[in-house]
Order: structure tokens, then C-alpha cells, then sequence
């Protein structure tokens, strides 16, 4: 049996976000507080009371959803000593599968993301930019609508997430147009997300060569398991490489649907899903039908991954 964990991006968070874990887990509060002493906030009483504006402003969801990642992952590793086979994380997640591989220390994960957080909200003035999510059209059809939406400003496809289920970004303007015309092409829904700044797609190119600077100063070392990138659907072991990986990250598309198929390339069999929500677990299901995809954020769903993992073994 051959196990992935995967960790869930920005998105996922919601206010009071793990709260039954944490009360049956004292990892939980333990691992928000090593982050809040970094942040010099009370990250866990955000995550559990809000406001749900202050959550979800990029700067502060983007370490809240590390902790709470690293914390699931930290809960699961006192559960069992079931381990996966390889890790990979959806954009964000990508560094909370690098701390959990051992490739990067928590407290500097941390602190990299709330920089991250913050270069990415000051890239694009607020109500410039703008995201959506297309529906039952498939990448090409996408990438067409973006084309004819541009008109001299940046639409583009940036997350690739499952067949037929495609996010794009860009400048405002250019993404009404481009939901417009995924309409007219038969998309079965087109429709903005509520967040302003557009991840992922030329615009952010920027921040990013603003975050190489945070980047170069960190600590790395080889995962173990590998984490799969994102960005080039590869394994990078090397620091330089993950680097590389992760500053491309920010500008350059989520290649999540080739990412999962590589894993199960690879082998994988169980794939589960560690942090708030099932985003990733139903993405995982409208990829390969066959793969047995299981998430956990509280304590039932993860007595019902142990006892799913115990009789496959």
C-alpha cells in the first residue's frame, strides 16, 4: 500500500477551523502557538473566533492554513506510524509539505509565508485584480476565452485543479470578460470568488522577484518523503531547485490535476488529504475515479482514515 498526503491551500480556512481536534489534541493549540509567537498575534484565537475579513485577508490566511496543516500532520503522526510515500501541497500547501518533509523548520516557514502573504496583497491594488472559477469547459476552451478576453489587459488560467474545473486571474476588467465568454461557450458555471488578488498568473511576477530575496536567506534541506512541485509536476531535492520552484510558484499556474496523476504514476494508492475542508480530497475523485482519496480535520475523519489505512494493510 503506497500513501500521499497532500495539504490544502488558501481557500480552505474558515473561522473556527479544527476546533473539535483541537479540543480532543493538544498538538493543535501548541502548534498555533509556535506560530503566534513568531507573528507576534494570537494566530489561534483568529483561526477560532475571527473576524472572518481579518482570516481571510491573504497576509494572515496564508500561516494560518500552514499552522493548521502542520498541526493535523503533527496530530496524525502521534496517531500512527503509517507514513507516507511522497507529499504535496496546493500552492500554499507546498510549504506546509516541505515543513512536514523536514525540508524547512516551521518558524521559518512561517514567518516566509506571512512575507509571501503580504508581497502578493501589495502586488495588485485592491479591486484590480480579480478570480474566478470555470466550469464544465476544458483547459483549451479556457485558455481560448482568456485570449479573446484580453483586450490589452492579463487574463489567465492559473489553476489547473480537475478536468473541467479550471481557476483564472488577472486584471478585473479582462476576467468579467472572460467569464462572459466562457458563458457563451457553454461553461456550466463561471463565476467571480471572493478574493482580490490575482495568485498565480503574470501579475504576481513582482512579488516574486521580491520574495527571491526572503528566499535566498532560508535554510533547506532534501524532503524526506519527496514533495511533488506544483509548478513543473516534478521532485526537487536539491535547494536551489525547491527555491526556484517556489518563486515560480507565484506567478506561474497550479498544475494540481498533473500532479495527482503523477502520484498515482508513481504508485499511490491512498491519497489523504491533511488540513481544514475536502477541497482536495474531492478534486483528487474527479481526477482518477479509482483512487481511494480520505481527508482529516477532526477526530472522526481521522479514526476513519486509521481504520480505512489499518484494514489495507
Amino acid at each position: 500500500m503506497k500513501m500521499v498526503i497532500a495539504f490544502p491551500g488558501q481557500g480552505s480556512q474558515r473561522v473556527g477551523m479544527l476546533g473539535e481536534l483541537a479540543a480532543a489534541h493538544r498538538q493543535v493549540e501548541e502548534t498555533f502557538a509556535e506560530a503566534s509567537q513568531v507573528l507576534g498575534y494570537d494566530l489561534w484565537q483568529l483561526a477560532r473566533a475571527g473576524p472572518e475579513s481579518e482570516l481571510n485577508s491573504t497576509q494572515r490566511t496564508q500561516p494560518a492554513m500552514l499552522a493548521a496543516g502542520v498541526a493535523v500532520w503533527r496530530v496524525w503522526c502521534a496517531s500512527t506510524e503509517i507514513a507516507p510515500k511522497a507529499m504535496a501541497g496546493h500552492s500554499l500547501g507546498e510549504y506546509t509539505a516541505l515543513v512536514c518533509a523536514g525540508a524547512l523548520s516551521f518558524e521559518t516557514a512561517v514567518s516566509l509565508v506571512a512575507e509571501r502573504g503580504r508581497l502578493m496583497q501589495e502586488a495588485v491594488p485592491a479591486g484590480q485584480g480579480a478570480i474566478a472559477a470555470v466550469l464544465g469547459l476544458d483547459d483549451q476552451q479556457v485558455a481560448e476565452a482568456c485570449h479573446s478576453a484580453g483586450q490589452g489587459e492579463h487574463v489567465s488560467a492559473v489553476n489547473f485543479n480537475a478536468p473541467g474545473q479550471v481557476v483564472i486571474a488577472g486584471q478585473a476588467g479582462a476576467v468579467t470578460r472572460a467569464i462572459e465568454l466562457a458563458r457563451l461557450a457553454g461553461a456550466k458555471r463561471a463565476i467571480r470568488l471572493p478574493l482580490s488578488v490575482p495568485v498565480h498568473c503574470e501579475l504576481m511576477r513582482g512579488a516574486a522577484e521580491q520574495f527571491a530575496t526572503p528566499l535566498d536567506q532560508i535554510r533547506l534541506s532534501r524532503p524526506e518523503p519527496p514533495v511533488l512541485h506544483n509548478v513543473d509536476v516534478e521532485f526537487h531535492d536539491r535547494p536551489d531547485d525547491i527555491r526556484t520552484a517556489l518563486r515560480e510558484q507565484i506567478y506561474r499556474p497550479v498544475r494540481w490535476t498533473e500532479t495527482v496523476q503523477r502520484l498515482i504514476s508513481e504508485g499511490a494508492e491512498i491519497f489523504l488529504e491533511l488540513g481544514p475542508g475536502k477541497v482536495l480530497t474531492g478534486l483528487a475523485r474527479r481526477i482518477h475515479r479509482g483512487v481511494s482519496a480520505l481527508s482529516v480535520d477532526d477526530p472522526a475523519s481521522l479514526e476513519a482514515a486509521l481504520s480505512h489505512l489499518k484494514e489495507r494493510t
